[in-house]
Parts: structure tokens; sequence; C-alpha cells
């Protein structure tokens, strides 16, 4: 199971640096643990992290073996007008999830 929490201020001022915080529910197993009887466990990792402001990408993240399970990615941007953050997660098997953020600029 997989959720995504996203943090990003409701409201900024036109110009304000804002950081913009990401939390993924995945265990990431890195492909290179064994079983109790020695058979690999499959790689199952987060391979990227991308946000895209009224769809142009603004921040990628590319992810490796060694990232954390649950990983937290945070960063920050310039507010400079109103408009929707979207975050996509791709994956190993397929993985993808998808969130979104609207934020309001004054």
């Amino acid at each position: 199971m997989t959720a995504a929490l996203i943090n990003v201020p409701k409201k900024a001022k036109n110009g304000d640096v804002i950081e913009i915080k990401t939390l993924m529910s995945h265990i990431m197993e890195t492909g290179y643990r064994r079983t109790m009887s020695g058979a690999l466990v499959p790689r199952d990792i987060i391979t990227s992290l991308t946000c895209r402001f009224e769809g142009e990408e603004i921040f990628r993240a590319d992810l490796f073996p060694a990232t954390a399970a649950n990983p937290f990615i945070s960063f920050f941007t310039v507010a400079t007008k109103s408009g929707k953050y979207e975050f996509e997660w791709i994956g190993d098997n397929g993985f993808l999830e998808t969130a979104s953020a609207n934020i309001t600029v004054e």
C-alpha cells in the first residue's frame, strides 16, 4: 500500500521562496537482500519524483537503491503566480503515484 503526503503552502506573496515537502509511503526493496532460503528479494524502488507547476517541470529527483524506505524529499521554489503543482512518483514494477496541490499567490 502506498500513500503520498505533500505539503505546499496554500498562500504566498509574489516572489516568496516557498518550501515544498513530499513523503511517499513505500518499502523500497534494494534487490540486494536475500530470503532465508537464499533467493534474492526482487528490487522494488521509486526511481524518480517529478514536480510540475502548471505543466512545466520545476523539480526532478532520480532515486537509487540506497534511498531509504518512505522517502521524504523537500525542495524550494519561488512563488510567482497562482496555480497547481502536480507530483509524479515512478518506480519499479509499474509503480506510479500522483498527487497535486494548489497555491494562491497574492
